[in-house]
Order: C-alpha cells, then structure tokens, then sequence
C-alpha cells in the first residue's frame, strides 16, 4: 500500500474528509450554504472569502482564537509543537507562565484544533498545519491593523527593500560576519534574535535605558515614533537592528527579538480553560421557585393593566415611529414603574404580539385582537407565552433613551431598538444559569468573563467595572452603544430575567429551567402550583372601597375596573367607588339594579349602606339630560334644569342657547359638551340621532389582526440534518462530476475538453453512449443546458433511453430525473478507477 499524500490546498483537505465532517463545516458555517456550492473547488473558496472567515472568526472562544493568533505569526506551514511552544513559551522566562498553566495549554491545544480545522480554518496535518491565507491576513501583523498578539513583522519582511549598506552596518554593530548578499545577512540577523545565548549577551552590553524602550514595546503594540535625532538609547537598538525602520519617522520592534523577550509566547496571558462561574449566594430552591413566582404573577398583573390602559386606544405613533417621551412618562406613571421599567413591559408586550398599531390615519398602538384570547389564558400559559417571546425577541428595550449612529434619541417601540445578537445572549446567560446547581446565584462579574471568553471577538473590549443598570437604563460611553453590546445585553438579561419572573433572587428558577429544557407545557405545569388561585369575591367596606384579598376572576375584574377605581396595589388591591366610576358602569349600559345584584353576589361582607346610597344617587340623575349632535344639544324635560345651565358662569364658554323650552344648542362637539357638563355636576348621557342612549363600552377598540414581530435572526440559520444530508451529496456529486478521469469517445474535435469544461459530442454519439450506459449500467458525465438556458455538468447513470429523453439517476440532485437528450451537449463515460 501506498502512503498518503498530504494535501496540498484546501480543497484537497475538505475532499478528504468524510460525509459527517462536511455536515459539521456546514452546519458550524451555515453561509457556506448559500446558496450550496456546485463542488469542493467552489466550497473551498467560498471558506476562505474574508465575510466568511470573519463570521468563523468571530464565533471561536478565546483559546481557540489564541490558538489561531499564534498560528498567523508562525511559519506557513508550522509543525504542531512550534505552534505548541508559541502558546507555553520555551520556559525560559522570569517565572509569568507556570508549570500548571503549560499543562493546561497542552491538553487543550488538540481541542482547539479540532474546532479550527472543522470550521476549516486550519488544514493540513500536524507537521504542515496551515492557516487559512484570509485568516492569517486578518490575523497577521501590520502598521494599520497590529496583530492581536501584539507582535511585529519579522526580521525578513521589515527589511524588505532596505540598502545593503544599511544591512552591513548592522551586521557589524551586533558582530556578525560581513556578507554582501541581502539574504545572508537577514537569515544571520534572525539567526541571532532567535538563538537565546547569543541574544541575551546582546542584550547585557545594551544601556538600562534601552531595555526600558523594549519593555514598552514587548507586548505590543510593537511600533513607535522616533525623531531625526534619536536619543541614545533609541540609537543603540537601532544600529543593532533590534528597532527596524517602517518609515522615517516609525520604528519597529522584529517579532523574532519580541518573542526572545517574550520567552517564546505569542500571548501574556493564554486562557486555555474557560472562566469558572463564581457564586455569590447558594439559595433554597423552593425560596427561590416562590419568588420567581411572585415575579411572574406581578409581570402579568402589569402586562394586564398596560393592555387595560391603552384598551380603548393608546398613545400616538411618532412619525418617526415609536412612543414620545411624555407618553412613556405617562405609561410609567400609570403602572406606577421607572420609566426604563416601562419600556420593558411595553416592549414585552409589543413583541409578543398583544400591542400592535391600529392603522388609522391618526395611528395609535391599541391592543391586538391576540390580546383577548391571551387574556383567556390560565395564568400560567400567558407566563409562558411571555417568557418564549422574551426569549425569542430581538428587541433591545435598554436602548431606549440613548442615541443611534447619527445622534438621535431612541424612543420605546421605535425601529432602531432591533439587535440580532440578543436572543443568542440571553439563551446563553440563561444556560450558563442552568449550568449551576440549583438555587446558586452567579456573580454577575464572573459571568461577563465567561462570555468574553467564549465570544472575544463579539464581545468587545471589556469594561473596567461593570454596573448594573436596571431594565431599559443605559450605561455612558463612546458612541451610540457605550461600552460593549454583548455585554450590555447580559446585563438587562439578568435584570429583565429577574423582573419577567425567570430568575428568583438572582437564582434560575425551575419552571424557567422547565421551559430552557423541556418546553412551554412543562414550564406551566410548573409554574400554575405556585400562582395563587383567583377568587370570585371582594370584601366591601363601610367607606365606599372594595378590598380584593387576591387576584380576580376575570369576569369579576373586569366590572369592576369599570365600576370603581384602583385606589392601591400590593399584596391586596384597594378599589374606591366614587360617582364619577358609577356612571362610567351606567354609561356602559348597566342599571342600578344590575350594579346592586353584582354587588350583592361578590362581596363576602353586605354591601354598606353608603354604596347602595351613591349607586341610586348616580342612577337617578344619570341620563337626566340629553346630549346630542346639531352640532351639539342639550334636552331634558325639566325646563328648571336647562335654567339652571344657563345661568351658571361655567357654562359661557360652551355658547349655549336655547332652542324650545326643554332644548338647548351648543357651538361645541358632543364629546366636549359631555365632558363639561359633567364636570360641571351634572349627570347628562349620550344619545344617538333616534333619540336612544349611546352605550359607552370600555375596551371596544382592536388593531387588526397581526402576527408578533419577527426576529432579526443573527446570521444565516443553522440548517437541519435533511438540508445538511442533501447539501454534502450534492457537492459531492458535483466534485465528481468536476474531477473524475474521464474516456476519450474518439479522436475527432468532439472528443472532451479540458477538465472542469463541459463536453462536446454529437447528437449521434451522445445517444450511443447513453443507450450503451443504461444497458451495461455505467454511469456518465454530461453537460446540459436548461430552458432558461443555463449549462450545467451532471453526473447521471442512465435506466431508460426513448421517445427524445433519457431517465437516469442524477448522483447531483441524488434523485431519479428525465432529460431531453436534444439538450444534453455532449457525454463522456468515466474511466474505471485506477486507469
């Protein structure tokens, strides 16, 4: 048997690899995927285009793109334990990298390569390991992007272009031997700098204040300024070539002196291991399952009153789109919350579909038609589907009140508040929670490190001490976003995490656990133990407030946020009845005898006297005068009323004057006029043009039907087993059909072209070949052109020739087909293996 050959490029190194490895390049890099490539050739170079590699690049954790870093300063190629020994360090230093540390560099160095070379990033065998040449660009150091590691550009690329002269001078500064070939004298410069006696009795003749110039430029970056007249000890390491010239005004350290300095390592600090999750408290599960609950019963409560608040139609719509200032200050007040606070409920409720616009030309939000049948809900599943839509959303409500690119305010419900990196940040905040033994509190500090880790590239430079803002607020900083999204976001996600209920006193609860792990159902099933159950009475008090000792019956909560107002919240809800609530349950078509009997059957204690006394006082008067559109009138059969209207002061400004003894005329709208006279103590009621009272309903106003905003998904989405399945056969078909040998069908000019080009055969030779292929079942390499007139090649066994068409099953689509020979532009058999 013949040994291996070593791949050469990396279309060889990807056609190597096995159908499952090919599924796990294109499921860790799904935009290779689109759309999939017509072969390996095409694979490959789609793999190493920069936006491909960035994304690749950019979803490694620290170790692995440590391990990458290294590689883009190492030789091309470089065995495994030069790239080893970049990350350990030649144990020659000052006692920085530890035994221990080494240790664990070396059992995950393998791991690390792994995920490159599946994400193919790296390829080629231990001794030849290359790096993708656009990764490597990325990677690799220059003056307009140093390299993460912080090194310079070897001895050999900084003095590309330099003198002869100027080389020999530095030859003899350091004692080398004199040559006059350029090569020679950079091959014996970097022979010093990397031989560890020579060098360090270099650097023991070198003045104290030039090993100062080198410890500012060792770990990067690794340029500096210099002036005409350098200073001396600038000079010394000049003349001796351990500062190279990038320009007449740059200098730079060699990357072979830094890694000398360096003790041979291309980072200060490897992290080769993930940061460990640090507790701050350990906390009974129980304690902390009840007080998610609590939470969650109060984010329904709150989601429930926002959808009462804006039920007959809520704020205006910004031309620019979102919510104003001044109504979210008045949404905060009304739900009695910060307004950051506010932004999160409004946000939440919006992504979950129950807030919508309504589409009129004078465009409000209101709620959806989904909201009713949401309200419908146990409480436990409207939990859930809160929970899930959080989960899911890609809206960012603590961006709210920063500014955009261009310096605008970024308004609650807006269109810029979309961050494609959100649900990937709270799903993994999450999971790390549920990492944790049960009831354990993470240290938020801890679990920023972890993140950063795992996503260095993604998360930016890390903040000098997190804070913890609440839901909604911002943290200060350059730019429109501060400090780093990421981990931006993973701080609202503890905090929006705490208020929606998901965590328990900074603890994972487990119905949250129930729904990351098994799904909504499970998470419910959970949940409803621990919610309290609603109750179908109140406690009615001698001074016209009704005590609710717990949630309501939906029913029961309903008529009576109409009947009376909610004086208190907490762990029991104050309603107080005063005329103004008991004509708005008139106004909505109710009698006093109706108000009496509700009453009567929800209140465990007798209805007081004085409430009986106020609903008859209202009732009576209520609907005692009459308002309608002339524009606006005023009737009542009491001519000593309509009197009484008229000679009060308050009344001037409504223009009244009367019409017949028991009629009176307004310049001003109904709506107005009612409002007016009712503040004026009077009772009046609306009524239609046939002379009935219009029935006010509280609640009557809906958005049309509407699906919840779908998420920006943050990159392609990662493809199923079926799509991965036909994606590999495809390109593998596709490579047959692009590499395999081919048979010569005759000497003539029809005869195939070169490889890849499509072949070119008579029509009476095309037919031979596959009448010939379907007897003998031998498979066939074609090129076709489609109706719209585009050329393919296909690989095809044929079964069946007749009528003008050939049935054959096609290796590309992995599928029987039928193709019409009169488009098939030429056919050639494939040679047997080994011919």
């Amino acid at each position: 048997m013949g040994t291996t050959t070593p791949p050469r490029t990396l279309a060889e190194a990807l056609r190597a690899r096995g159908d499952d490895s090919l599924a796990g390049l294109l499921r860790a890099r799904p935009d290779l995927l689109n759309p999939v490539p017509n072969d390996i050739t095409q694979l490959a170079t789609r793999a190493g285009t920069r936006a491909s590699v960035v994304r690749a690049l950019e979803h490694l954790d620290r170790f692995a793109l440590q391990t990458a870093e290294a590689l883009a300063v190492a030789p091309d190629p470089a065995p495994y334990d030069t790239l080893l020994s970049l990350l350990t360090g030649d144990g020659l230093d000052d006692g920085e990298q530890h035994d221990d540390a080494g240790a664990a560099i070396t059992a995950a160095m393998p791991g690390a390569l792994t995920t490159l070379r599946e994400q193919a990033l790296v390829w080629g065998e231990d001794d030849r390991l290359r790096l993708v040449r656009t990764a490597r660009e990325l990677l690799a150091p220059s003056p307009q992007h140093p390299s993460p590691t912080g090194l310079g550009p070897t001895v050999a690329e900084a003095t590309a272009g330099m003198s002869p002269g100027r080389l020999q001078e530095i030859l003899t500064a350091t004692g080398l031997p004199a040559t006059h070939d350029p090569v020679s004298a950079v091959a014996s410069l970097s022979a010093l700098f990397t031989d560890r006696t020579r060098m360090a009795e270099l650097l023991d003749s070198a003045p104290v204040e030039a090993l100062s110039v080198l410890d500012r430029l060792v770990w990067g970056p690794p340029y500096g300024e210099v002036t005409p007249n350098p200073t001396p000890p600038v000079k010394w390491l000049r003349d001796r070539g351990l500062l190279l010239p990038v320009s007449t005004r740059t200098v730079v350290l060699p990357r072979e002196a830094a890694l000398h300095l360096r003790a041979g390592r291309a980072h200060r600090v490897p992290e080769p291991v993930p940061p460990a999750l640090a507790a701050v408290a350990e906390r009974d599960p129980q304690a902390v399952d009840r007080a998610a609950a609590g939470q969650a019963f109060t984010a329904l409560a709150t989601v429930e009153e926002l959808l009462k608040l804006w039920n007959g139609g809520g704020p205006t719509i910004l031309r620019a789109g979102g919510l104003s200032v001044r109504e979210l200050k008045r949404t905060a007040t009304a739900l009695d919350v910060p307004e950051p606070i506010a932004a999160f409920w409004v946000e939440l409720a919006y992504g979950a579909g129950l807030l919508a616009s309504d589409g009129e030309t004078d465009e409000r939000y209101a709620p959806t038609p989904a909201s009713d049948e949401w309200l419908d809900l146990p409480a436990a599943d409207r939990w859930t589907h809160l929970a899930t839509a959080w989960l899911a959303a890609t809206r960012t409500p603590g961006l709210v009140g920063g500014q955009d690119a261009k310096g605008r305010a970024l308004s609650a419900l807006g269109p810029e508040l979309d961050r494609s990196a959100a649900p990937d940040v709270r799903r993994r905040v999450l999971a790390l929670f549920a990492g944790l033994p049960p009831g354990t509190a993470p240290d938020p500090e801890t679990l920023l490190r972890r993140l950063r880790w795992e996503r260095p590239l993604r998360g930016g430079p890390a903040p000098a001490a997190p804070a913890a803002p609440s839901p909604g607020g911002t943290t200060s900083g350059g730019g429109a976003e501060g400090t780093d999204l990421r981990s931006r976001l993973a701080l609202w996600t503890l905090n929006e995490a705490e208020l929606l209920g998901i965590t328990g006193r900074g603890a994972l609860s487990s119905q949250a656990r129930a729904l990351l792990e098994e799904g909504e159902r499970a998470a419910a099933v959970r949940l409803a133990p621990l919610l309290p159950e609603p109750l179908d009475h109140v406690l009615l008090q001698a001074d016209l407030t009704a005590v609710a000792p717990g949630p309501l019956e939906r029913p029961l909560a309903d008529m009576l946020s109409v009947l009376a107002d909610v004086e208190s919240k907490g762990g029991a809800t104050v309603y107080r009845f005063t005329p103004g609530s008991v004509r708005r349950a008139l106004d909505a078509g109710r009698a006093a005898t109706d108000l009496h009997a509700f009453l009567a059957a929800h209140s465990r204690t007798p209805v007081p006297q004085p409430l009986s006394y106020l609903i008859d006082d209202v009732a009576r008067r209520h609907g005692h005068l009459r308002i309608g559109a002339a524009s606006a009138y005023v009737r009542c059969d009491d001519e000593a009323v309509l009197n009484e209207i008229l000679a009060d002061r308050r009344s001037t400004g409504l223009r009244l004057r009367r019409l017949a003894p028991t009629v009176l005329a307004s310049q001003a709208d109904p709506g107005p006029l009612l409002e007016a006279l009712r503040d004026m103590g009077y009772a009046p009621a609306a009524e239609s043009a046939d002379g009935d009272v219009l029935i006010t309903r509280a609640g009557a106003r809906r958005t049309p039907p509407r699906t919840p905003p779908v998420p920006v998904p943050e990159g392609p989405p990662v493809p199923d087993d079926t799509l991965l399945g036909a994606a590999v056969r495809a390109i593998r078909a596709g490579d047959t059909a692009a590499t395999v040998a081919r048979k010569e069908t005759s000497d003539s000019p029809s005869s195939p072209g070169p490889s890849g080009a499509l072949p070119r055969t008579t029509p009476a030779e095309t037919l031979a070949t596959v009448q010939a292929a379907a007897m003998t079942g031998a498979t066939v390499w074609i090129g076709y052109v489609n109706a719209d007139g585009a050329a393919s090649q296909r690989v095809i066994a044929p079964v069946r020739v007749e009528g003008g068409f050939v049935t054959a099953y096609d290796h590309t689509a992995d599928e029987i087909r039928t193709y019409p020979l009169h488009r098939i532009t030429g056919v050639a058999e494939l040679a047997e293996e080994g011919t």
